[in-house]
């Protein structure tokens, strides 16, 4: 959809993102009349919905590309609503991490620049995890599903000083939740056999990318097809460190306390619960995960 032909778009909104909404929307609409854009279609995020039915409705509404404007769970929920519509997603970043747009090279600290891509921007289809706890209802991820140490630090962050001081505020909760013991897990895929071990935490991600640049899981691509596992398992501060820096430095010769698969479908089980996130947000303690690509299933708007 090119500028000249952007009639019908909406953008999904969460409202806790921003101590004026009606401020940020006028900013939106301003950027929109100066290049003779017309405006979008409002959504607003509910706790009960944080924007899964929003663009639901948005596409039954007749929108031809629907832009989530919130944080990573905003994305994600957006992301669940469009699948199988063939409608694109706009990102138009929000929150702390904003880390699918960050994996797809997109600009984190200008609006305009967003708006811009989302709107005069090519269409890239890019893969999409899919994931069940515990055995319920399958729910989708754009970036990471965890178990463990991450977790932990989704669960543990202060919401007040996230909104004050950014990701300081994770690394508060990473310095709690560092000394916790670790867990028993097994991870299992279709093409390497059944491994089990100590773990401090468990990752599978889409891509690999996090905040300020740190390469995770560098062999993460969003459109190749495949997920990827990561086992860490660190059993002291100085492996923590050296694991940090292994990580923080770029070297991609391996570490013994990281193991690294990937695959179409990869299953988690666990002694016994541990906390559990899904793009970053806590979603309590789980003891199986069991998560599967959805291979090229989302469109996005990328630098045209």
């Amino acid at each position: 959809m090119q500028a000249e032909q952007n009639a019908g778009w909406a953008v999904v909104l969460n409202p806790t993102k921003f101590d004026d909404v009606s401020q940020i929307k006028a900013e939106l609409e301003r950027v929109c009349a100066d290049h003779g854009w017309s405006a979008p279609d409002w959504y607003e995020t509910e706790a009960a919905d944080p924007g899964f039915g929003q663009a639901a409705q948005a596409v039954a509404s007749g929108a031809q590309l629907v832009c989530s404007l919130g944080g990573d769970g905003t994305v994600r929920a957006v992301a669940g609503g469009l699948l199988g519509t063939g409608v694109p997603l706009g990102l138009l970043p929000a929150g702390t991490g904003n880390l699918l747009a960050r994996n797809l090279k997109l600009p984190v600290d200008d609006l305009e620049a967003s708006l811009v891509t989302a709107l005069t921007g090519r269409t890239q289809l890019i893969d999409v995890g899919e994931v069940q706890w515990d055995g319920a209802e399958a729910e989708v991820f754009v970036v990471m599903a965890g178990m463990g140490m991450d977790a932990e630090i989704m669960a543990g962050v202060d919401v007040e000083l996230k909104r004050k001081v950014g990701w300081w505020a994770y690394a508060a909760s990473g310095a709690r939740a560092a000394f916790r013991l670790g867990f028993a897990v097994r991870v299992k895929t279709n093409s390497h056999r059944l491994r089990t071990q100590h773990a401090r935490t468990v990752l599978v991600g889409n891509c690999g990318e996090l905040t300020g640049g740190v390469q995770l899981i560098p062999q993460a691509s969003l459109d190749d097809g495949l997920l990827d596992v990561v086992v860490a398992s660190p059993h002291s501060l100085f492996s923590w460190a050296a694991l940090g820096l292994h990580l923080i430095s770029g070297k991609r010769r391996g570490h013994r306390s990281l193991v690294h698969l990937q695959d179409r479908q990869i299953s988690v089980r666990t002694a016994e619960p541990v906390e559990a996130q899904l793009d970053g947000d806590a979603v309590g303690a789980k003891s199986v995960m069991v998560t599967r690509v959805l291979a090229k299933a989302l469109p996005v708007r990328l630098p045209g």
